[in-house]
């Protein structure tokens, strides 16, 4: 799991800090954000060393900017493990993990407005209304309630375990939980769980396709002997349509979809695409990583264009691989390090 990765990369990364300098910290002079497509891609860093970033990438010009944060902020740092990053009323909400915070950032310059604190290690945000968000939550047993308002915890929702990746709709929440092997439904209205379903452990990615079908991949257990499964459930009777085992040495991750919402991507060692009305896993790569460490997938809403990251030894900078539609490698240039998560805009 990544949480193992960081914690090997920060063992690493002390045993080699007598023999690497560290980069000086140059003020960069600020950027103007235009109003073409962007590319944001969180950077985790490297557990433990406050070393996480934000890198912008402008899909129509090519120009990156490798930590638009710290160019932004007056040479600020972000903090320890960003985890993910989403838009929601005109404002970036930056999930910073070990720092127990999330960061509300303006979209017109990526200045920061304030910090949501009194959150233990959080994961991933979801608006469920225009004044309400869910955080899902590693440690606290408990997906957190904030009024987007006034950007504040306001209260929390009991559930036992590390919680991940979250969809919604027809005022359902559905939440992943990489511990327990259920997905958990949550009633937005009243914010209460009202129901679960079974679904194998280490469930992390959720999305939602074309026809209103709720899709979850599940990356199994070696050491419990549980394949991994990729799911289709009925939003609406919370049924299991349709069940994909995975082999026993596989361990399927990132579950992404299109822009179309009919074609599902996901990582195992290689990326891997399928459509959403096939009744088989695909057999085959859309993309080989036999050479890269492929470690975050996103797919644009915009173009149909598909991004990974490729996390190299998990101590440099990523690699961001760009493909076209058909699997042809487009560009590439470096994000920060262990680069995991994709907002597109």
């Amino acid at each position: 799991m990544k949480l193992i990765k960081y914690i090997f990369a920060f063992s690493t990364l002390l045993l080699f800090s007598c023999v690497k300098d560290k980069p000086n910290d140059v003020l960069q002079p600020e950027v103007t954000l235009g109003g073409g497509p962007k590319v944001f891609i969180t950077s985790e860093g490297n557990f433990g060393t406050n070393n996480a970033s934000v890198s912008l990438y402008e899909t129509s010009t090519g120009n990156i900017v490798s930590d638009i944060y710290k160019t932004q902020n007056n040479n600020a740092v972000l903090g320890d493990v960003c985890q993910s990053m989403t838009k929601i009323n005109n404002k970036y909400y930056v999930v910073v993990n070990n720092s127990g915070k999330i960061a509300v950032i303006n979209s017109s310059d990526f200045k920061l407005i304030t910090n949501i604190t009194g959150l233990q290690s959080p994961r991933y945000i979801l608006p469920v209304t225009f004044s309400k968000a869910y955080v899902s939550d590693l440690y606290s047993n408990a997906i957190s309630i904030i009024d987007l308002n006034t950007n504040t915890k306001t209260g929390s929702i009991p559930c036992s375990g590390w919680t991940e990746q979250m969809a919604l709709i027809y005022n359902k929440a559905f939440v992943t939980n990489n511990n327990s092997g259920f997905a958990y439904v949550i009633n937005t209205i009243n914010d209460q769980i009202t129901d679960s379903i079974n679904v194998g452990p280490y469930t992390g990615s959720i999305v939602i396709d074309k026809n209103s079908k709720v899709w979850i991949l599940s990356a199994g257990s070696s050491s419990a002997t549980t394949v991994g499964k990729l799911l289709r459930i009925n939003p609406v009777n919370l049924q299991v349509e349709l069940s994909l085992n995975f082999g026993s040495t596989d361990s399927p991750s990132n579950l992404c979809i299109n822009a179309s919402k009919d074609t599902l991507y996901f990582l195992n060692k290689n990326l891997y695409r399928m459509e959403i009305n096939s009744g088989t896993l695909p057999t085959s790569a859309f993309v080989t990583g036999t050479t890269n460490t492929f470690y975050g997938l996103g797919v644009s809403d915009k173009d149909f264009t598909v991004y990974v990251s490729d996390a190299i030894d998990y101590i440099q900078k990523s690699s961001i691989l760009v493909y076209s539609p058909n699997g042809t490698l487009k560009t590439s240039f470096k994000a920060g390090i262990n680069a995991s998560n994709f907002y597109f805009e």
